[in-house]
């Protein structure tokens, strides 16, 4: 899979994954918000068997190929989540059963 990745000016050490080279239209409002200017940094191809320094290959393709896109954060930052869709339940309920 061929992808592009843009290093925000913003927020130090986050990138940006697209699968088509400046399609920012797939981008939710907040996201574009959040990152800032985009610098676009390389173009990759990606499959399942490539190593990535800091991400999981499969979550990264999974991501590109469910929503146009995936972000990168710093480890230490928690806004991962933003990856991933709305969790249906919580957790928590899965104990309490």
């Amino acid at each position: 899979m061929q992808c592009f990745v843009y290093a925000s000016l913003r927020k130090h050490d986050s990138y940006l994954w697209l699968v088509q080279r400046d399609a920012f239209d797939v981008l939710p409002e907040s996201l574009v918000l959040l990152l800032g200017e985009l610098r676009f940094v390389m173009e990759v191809q990606l499959d399942e068997q490539r190593k990535l320094p800091v991400e999981d290959v499969t979550q990264v393709i999974e991501h590109l190929r469910t929503q146009g896109w995936h972000l990168q954060l710093p480890p230490q930052e928690t806004l991962a989540s933003a990856n991933h869709p709305a969790y249906e339940h919580s957790p928590r309920n899965d104990r309490d059963e």
